[in-house]
């Protein structure tokens, strides 16, 4: 039974981390329509940031939230004016290669300066053991698992009590009747997906201290965050939670009783199975963004 608990407690945590990730994602898939490849790239540009906050300014990692996540927000926004918004009347494909291409310039740009060597953050005291009874967890694993839980529930908030989150409904339910409106669809997306890229940095800045990053970093949590806005259904931000949270702990219980070479045969076999009885995902409407609840 122990054991148990202490594999549902590390699923959760993990679950958690691939959720900050996905609600980003699905929430720019939601608005722009756009499926951003580069997701993963600005999660690991998130990680150099606090990085570099952490090793030559002495912050605390998670200190540099206050700086990291505005600068991810700003080149979202930046992103989404200069690079997605020419390619809007172009065909989905065009702007599918935009984003890969993007992925590309900044992995070669990180190798360019740093090298492929890990790049590791002071861990500031995240390393440190709680005692969940039998269960263990890190302390930074902890803080992942509240601001989880803590960023889903303010982007409900967000997208349901605010001016700003019901313009943003109000365009993925129907764009041309928000043009009609007077809202401005061209400056909801870039807001969207700075919010996207946002949440992002977000996780990029928790993990940091628990895990080392490279060029390569992004690639390994990108793959899992396109499954899980698929499992959840496209746009839906309660599902990409959900749909985060029943992966994180099938990827714990294959880890331990598959094996880490077989465990993915299992996420993605839960995966395939979800697909086939419910096409849409768990929480999939039409394509259209989801209320969080």
């Amino acid at each position: 039974m122990d054991l148990i608990l202490s594999i549902i407690v590390n699923g959760l945590m993990l679950g958690s981390l691939y959720a900050m990730v996905s609600v980003g994602l699905t929430l720019i898939f939601g608005i722009t329509k756009v499926i951003n490849f580069a997701h993963g790239e600005f999660m690991m540009i998130g990680m150099v940031l606090t990085y570099l906050f952490a090793s030559y300014f002495g912050m605390h990692p998670y200190l540099a939230l206050i700086f990291t996540v505005p600068l991810l927000f700003g080149l979202g926004i930046v992103v989404q004016k200069y690079l997605i918004e020419p390619l809007k009347d172009s065909d989905e494909h065009i702007q599918i290669f935009a984003t890969v291409g993007l992925s590309i310039a900044m992995i070669n740009l990180v190798l360019l300066i740093f090298g492929s060597n890990n790049l590791n953050t002071p861990a500031s005291g995240m390393r440190q053991v709680v005692n969940l009874g039998p269960a263990i967890l890190l302390t930074g694993q902890a803080v992942i698992v509240l601001c989880s839980i803590v960023m889903v529930v303010s982007l409900h908030l967000f997208l349901s009590k605010s001016q700003m989150g019901r313009a943003i409904r109000a365009t993925a339910q129907n764009r041309n009747a928000a043009q009609l409106m007077g809202i401005d669809v061209s400056r909801i997306n870039m807001i969207t997906f700075g919010i996207g890229i946002a949440c992002v940095g977000i996780a990029a800045v928790l993990l940091s201290p628990l895990y080392p990053v490279n060029a390569q970093t992004g690639q390994s949590f990108v793959l899992i965050a396109f499954v899980i806005v698929v499992m959840g259904g496209l746009g839906s931000i309660t599902g990409a939670f959900y749909a985060a949270l029943i992966i994180g702990l099938v990827d714990a219980f294959a880890g331990y009783y598959l094996g880490s070479s077989l465990k993915d045969v299992a996420v993605f076999g839960i995966f395939l199975l979800i697909l086939i009885f419910r096409p849409s995902g768990l929480f999939g409407k039409s394509r259209k963004l989801a209320h969080v609840s």
